[in-house]
This record gives structure tokens, sequence and C-alpha cells, in this order.
């Protein structure tokens, strides 16, 4: 065997099925990036083994401080997370070395029978264990003068199905990005428009993470960025910070950027932030002009993020937020 074989790059990943899909798909990337081999190493976090509900046991970090640690220890090279689970704040210690092109952002509906969400009867139960979905889902279907029940279920994506297949639930409610990625998108009976549900800041993207020191293998990761990506999940990520909030609190937002022209073109950004119960929602948008390089598309989408927050702020959104952990 030769000694002159470079050892394997040990990437951090979270044991479920979608995140061994998603850190599978950015392995064989590094692979054919770096000429080295790339070795999955299986990580338990607190998020994966409580039986919690996420805004109960404070969401923010559940399931990223299990990685981060073993980042920091020197137990694996790299990282790779659900951008959406991660909190707000990087660390000085950590590089958030690439944020990928993004999937598909938007919430799916899997629901009995073929159902679309304005198809469901009255008394239909839909589960969701996320407090943003539950606020804009009780929301939409009071608008349809329509009387739904929201069940909050975790597990991950073959469970939930499975409470549809079973017929406990009638429908449930996920990320598109993750039945994509674990090829169960057929399941979907409706993609559910962000004009109706906003997703969760981040949501679709990963973030690929390394330890700060390591500004070789930063440099190399960082070929996997989307510059677009990262201004877009940067405004939304921004937007939650500001109205302090974790990623369990009821928040929803979306920043647009359009594909054509420039590598970066003008961003809108949408926010949204409800009682869970869906009576009060505070929802608003911005847009901001078309930045001239990059860099300028980071600074400018923290402006965009911190003046919608701001706004959302003046229009009452603090009291919304109450129900979240801290």
């Amino acid at each position: 065997m030769s000694t002159n074989a470079p050892p394997p790059l040990k990437l951090g990943t979270r044991r479920s099925r979608l995140a061994m899909a998603q850190s599978g798909q950015v392995a064989e990337r590094v692979r054919r990036l770096t000429g080295r081999p790339v070795e999955l190493v299986e990580i338990t976090t607190f998020g994966d083994v409580s039986r919690e509900h996420l805004a109960r046991i404070g969401g923010t970090g559940v399931f990223v401080s299990a990685l981060r640690d073993a980042l920091l220890g020197g137990g694996i090279d790299f990282a790779v997370h659900s951008l959406k689970d991660l909190p707000t704040t990087q660390p000085e210690q950590l590089a958030l070395a690439a944020v990928p092109v993004r999937e598909d952002p938007r919430d799916a509906l899997v629901a009995r029978d073929g159902l679309t969400f304005e198809e469901l009867p009255d008394g239909t139960r839909v589960g969701t264990g996320s407090p943003r979905r539950m606020a804009q889902l009780a929301a939409w279907a009071r608008s349809l003068g329509r009387d739904i029940e929201i069940v909050p279920i975790r597990g991950n994506v073959d469970t939930r199905i499975g409470y549809v297949r079973s017929g406990e639930l009638d429908a449930v409610v996920l990320a598109a990005a993750g039945l994509r990625r674990v090829g169960l998108i057929g399941e979907a009976t409706e993609l559910l428009d962000p004009g109706a549900v906003l997703p969760a800041p981040g949501q679709g993207a990963l973030a690929i993470e390394c330890a700060a020191s390591r500004t070789d293998l930063a440099a190399l990761l960082a070929e996997l960025d989307d510059p677009r990506t990262r201004a877009a999940v940067t405004a939304e990520r921004t937007l939650l910070a500001a109205l302090e909030a974790g990623c369990s609190a009821p928040v929803g937002a979306l920043a647009d950027i359009p594909e054509e022209g420039q590598d970066v073109t003008e961003l809108r950004l949408r926010g949204v932030v409800g009682t869970t119960d869906g009576t009060t929602l505070v929802q608003l948008s911005t847009t901001g002009r078309v930045p001239a390089s990059a860099g300028e598309a980071l600074s400018l989408a923290q402006a965009m993020g911190r003046e919608l927050a701001d706004e959302m702020l003046a229009k009452g959104a603090a009291g919304l937020m109450g129900e979240r952990a801290h």
C-alpha cells in the first residue's frame, strides 16, 4: 500500500437519513475538488436524542453543538449542517467556509388523497413541529374560513410521512429541500407558495464549517460557496438575529435574488412573525438596490435584514415571540 496517499478528510454529520444524504452529496463534491477521500463521521446531537419539542428545548444550536465540539477537538475536519439549524452568531474559532447553491426553500404539504392545502376539509389534522409553520398554516386556514387542528410532531422525514400513510394524521408539512435530498419529493401533494407560508430563514441551504485555524481547508471548501445563496441567507439570518429570535421562534423569511444578470442582483426580503395560533401575523417586505459586488451584496443583505426587523418590531413583532424558549 502506498504511504503517499493523503489521509481521508473527516466530515462530521448527524446520523439521520436526510443529514447523511446531504453530507454524502457534499463529500462527493469535496472528493472531486481535492482528490482526497472523504470519510463520513456520524455524530449524535442533543436534538437527535431529546424527544422534547424543539420550541421547548430551545431550538437554537441543539443539532450543531456536538458537531462543533468535534471540529474544535480535532475529531473531524469539517462539518455539514442544515443552515437553518445554525445559531445566527458565528463563533470566532469556526469558519463558515461555504454555503453551496440552495435547494428549493419552500415548505411542502404531504396530504392524504393528493389534497392541496386549500382542499383540506374542516377538522383536518395537520402535523408540524415548527411554531413558524403553525402560525402561518393556522392564519391561512382561518383566511379560508377553515377549521383545522395543528398537531405538534417530531421525527425524521420517513416518520412524518408515515403519520399520513397510517392515517394518524391527514397531512404533514416539511421542507421541500429535505424531500428532494432523500428522493421523496414525489410524496408532496403541494409545494406551498411563499406568499402563503414563508420558509425558515436559511431553509434549503447547507452550511459547511471548519476550524478557523484551518485556513488551507477553508480556502478549498470556499470553492463550493455560492455568492447568490450566501447573500440571500445572510439577509434572512440578519433579520432573525435582529428580531433576537432563535430558530425555534415563529419567524419566516425569504430573500429572492433574480437569476438573470450579474451574479448578485437586486434583493427582495420578506419576513413574517406570528402567534402560533395564527390570530396575529406581522408580515412585511423590503427591496434593496443592485449591489456592485459580492462583498457589497453581503453588507446590503445585512442592512436589509436589520431594516426589515426594525419595521417588524415597530409593528409589534416582539410581543409575538414571547412563547419562544430562552
